[in-house]
């Protein structure tokens, strides 16, 4: 019995995805009885847009993983990108005994390990041992989102666009021109490129278009509009395959927000609404939900810009969204309107490829939302915060970040972004090296 893990295209509901759970659950037992597959791999979405993962055996996975949950050390969710744990109040709760968290497998989201024959990943949910949600779990914030959107007869579709570039062991791009649609200019890297569509391809995510971009070495694989938890869970988990393909031909895939200066690295989010009878959204209802989003980006700033790196771009790149305003099939705008008819559409270009997508796409949606209920009237244009101190001191101080995401959400990401900086702050780069020879 095959495992028909192909993702469904368009607005899907939670219930639906439910619903397709037990026949995936009924085709994974009998491929485990039948030998065919061998290991389940766990995976949690972390703050930093990376997967904390546990591999299972699959007769273990089915009998006590799935109906029971398993344990996940609750620091996860607190601590750096060297997997140490940021001392702050929010954290408290998930580093004062380092306890476990129960991981909750969504079978909705299975697909093969390329490269790894009868290994299969799945993305879990995360609760307190008593049930409760995990209240700063990015997959937790974005679900309460989508309740609260299907409460009001919304249902969102959702594409994502990362670019991530290609460098060597040196750090120098492994093609040194810009190759913005450009046929030729990807031969030299066609075997890494040939082994990057063969495993994002053997995930059977539904890839919508592939091409070179326009810095040195950037490159980019969009997958099709889905149901937003999936179009999240799936990003995440075409940039793992990326990353283990480019690895095996000893190449590094960069999900930096600015490889360097100049050079920017976005996380494009294509989002629309339809009603719960598929019906899309009008031209109006588009309107207000953009005004929200514009009226509350500025003060999450740090949402779409969660690390240092991501203040070169927003400073550097040529297409960084630095205005907040709306235009038209406008690229140089920071909410650009696209489509038509069953197709319209907003892309908003605030993120770096460095935010965590289940944030981004929750944040856009709290405050679009917002921006309905409030019958919002577009802002007059202003400006994303460039430098990570303001944009930290606007996060923390904003009520309507608060209001939309939550207090918990708001001081941990206050927390991680505060950590960021102590640690630039402490430490010695080949850059002030060099500064500090020249003046001598």
């Amino acid at each position: 019995m095959v495992i028909a893990h192909e993702r469904p295209g368009g607005p899907r509901t939670l219930a639906a995805r439910s619903a397709a759970v037990p026949a995936l659950a009924d085709a994974l037992r009998s491929e485990v009885d039948g030998g065919a597959v061998t290991a389940v791999v766990l995976l949690v979405p972390d703050p930093h847009a990376r997967f904390a993962a546990v591999e299972v055996g699959a007769p273990f996975f089915l009998d006590t993983v799935l109906p029971s949950g398993y344990g996940v050390c609750s620091y996860v969710f607190a601590w750096t990108p060297e997997r140490e744990a940021v001392a702050a109040p929010v954290f408290a709760p998930y580093t004062d005994t380092y306890g476990d968290l129960r991981m909750r497998p969504d079978l909705a989201t299975l697909a093969p390990l390329p490269g790894a024959p009868g290994t299969w990943l799945v993305v879990c949910d995360v609760d307190w041992p008593d049930g409760r949600p995990v209240p700063i779990a990015p997959r937790t914030v974005l679900g309460d989102q989508l309740r609260v959107a299907e409460s009001r007869e919304f249902v969102p579709s959702v594409g994502l666009e990362h670019e991530v570039t290609f460098t060597g062991a040196d750090g120098s791009p492994v093609v040194s021109a810009g190759l913005d649609y450009a046929t030729g200019g990807l031969d030299a890297v066609r075997p890494l490129l040939a082994a990057v569509r063969s495993d994002v391809d053997a995930l059977g995510l539904g890839v919508e278009s592939r091409r070179g971009e326009c810095h040195p070495g950037q490159y980019e694989s969009v997958l099709g509009h889905r149901d937003a938890l999936a179009a999240c869970d799936d990003a995440m988990l075409q940039q793992l395959v990326i990353r283990r393909a480019a690895a095996a031909h000893g190449v590094r895939a960069g999900y930096l927000a600015a490889e360097r200066a100049g050079a920017g690295s976005s996380c494009h989010v294509h989002l629309s609404l339809s009603d719960v009878d598929d019906r899309p959204w009008s031209a109006g209802l588009l309107d207000r939900f953009a005004a929200g989003v514009l009226t509350a980006a500025p003060d999450l700033t740090a949402i779409w810009a969660p690390t240092w790196n991501s203040y070169v771009r927003l400073r550097t790149a040529p297409f960084a969204p630095r205005d907040v305003r709306a235009g038209a099939d406008d690229r140089t705008a920071a909410v650009r309107i696209a489509g038509s008819g069953d197709a319209l559409r907003i892309e908003a270009r605030f993120a770096g490829a460095d935010a965590q997508p289940h944030l981004v796409v929750a944040a856009l949606l709290a405050a679009g939302l917002w921006g309905i209920e409030e019958e919002l009237a577009a802002p007059a244009p202003g400006r994303l915060h460039d430098t990570p101190w303001t944009a930290l001191r606007a996060l923390d101080e904003s009520a309507l970040a608060r209001k939309l995401l939550g207090d918990a959400m708001v001081d941990a990401r206050v927390a991680l972004l505060a950590e960021e900086l102590t640690t630039c702050l402490e430490t010695v780069t080949d850059w002030q090296r060099r500064r500090g020879d020249r003046r001598t």
